[in-house]
């Protein structure tokens, strides 16, 4: 599997929202997969961070991986991402031929200094070999709500419009797979819901969008499957709704913490919230 996934200058239709509110789509038997992982391991040297992962990324739906820190939800965006060899197992990719098949958001995206927003984008629509570079870099300010902010130097932007502007750099060239790493991560309430509303959106048109999170609330309105991870391994993943039912419970959060036997004073220290 391979991914465009630039390094400079960066280190690294219908929407399904309602009233600033996500929400699943209820068809999600004829999506096809366009990410296969197979028996995924992986190590770093002799640390075992992955073990035995198995999971699929269907098109135009939200997967989310959700876990306590260190439970290796960034390792395994990473591999299925391409931007990692598994240790052991495979990852096929089964999207269309696209010339980039793969946008990817770091946790932490950073962009080189000294370039506007819109000159940002343009450099990586350049890259991606967009046949019109500035129209396509003006669409994705519009799409994630940045269009006033195109003449702006990227190194005066707030935390959360720089995550915007990964979100789209992410998006360029309409890669039939995004990969999302904690979108929402140090944002507002109104941000990280701006964020979960592109996400969705992104999947109404037929993208396969994989993220993680840790705001449990907002995956479970918004995700159409989500996976749970714990010590490197998935130990629960379906439909939020079939999961509660499965367990008789009322909330993603009371999946969560069954699924990896949490009390509820422990989550909350590694940092998940259902707020």
């Amino acid at each position: 599997m391979s991914t465009n996934t630039p390094t400079t200058p960066s280190t690294d239709a219908e929407s399904k929202s309602s009233d600033a509110e996500t929400t699943q789509s209820d068809d999600v038997s004829d999506r096809p997969a366009v990410l296969e992982a197979d028996d995924i391991d992986h190590a770093y040297g002799t640390v075992s961070v992955l073990e035995n992962v198995s999971t699929t990324v269907d098109a135009g739906a939200v997967t989310a991986l959700i876990g306590p820190n260190g439970s290796g939800k960034t390792t395994l965006l990473r591999v299925l991402a391409g931007l990692l060899e598994p240790t052991a197992g495979s990852v096929i990719y089964r999207g269309d031929a696209a010339a980039r098949r793969i946008g990817y958001l770091p946790q932490q995206p950073a962009f080189r200094p000294g370039f506007t927003v819109l000159e940002t984008l343009r450099f990586y629509s350049s890259l991606v070999g967009a046949d019109e570079a500035e129209t396509d870099a003006v669409d994705r300010l519009e799409t994630v709500g940045l269009a006033d902010a195109a003449d702006r130097p990227v190194e005066a932007l707030s935390g959360g419009m720089t995550r915007l502007v990964g979100i789209a750099q992410a998006t360029i060239g309409d890669p039939p797979v995004v990969v999302l790493d904690e979108p929402a991560s140090g944002l507002d309430p109104g941000m990280s819901r701006h964020v979960f509303e592109i996400a969705s959106e992104l999947a109404a048109e037929g993208t396969a969008v994989l993220l993680s999170s840790h705001d449990l609330a907002l995956v479970d309105r918004t995700a159409d499957e989500v996976a749970v991870l714990d010590e490197g391994r998935i130990v629960r993943q379906g439909p939020p709704a079939t999961m509660r039912a499965t367990l008789e419970v009322d909330s993603l959060r009371a999946v969560y913490e069954e699924s990896v036997a949490a009390d509820a004073g422990t989550v909350r220290v590694q940092g998940v919230t259902d707020e």
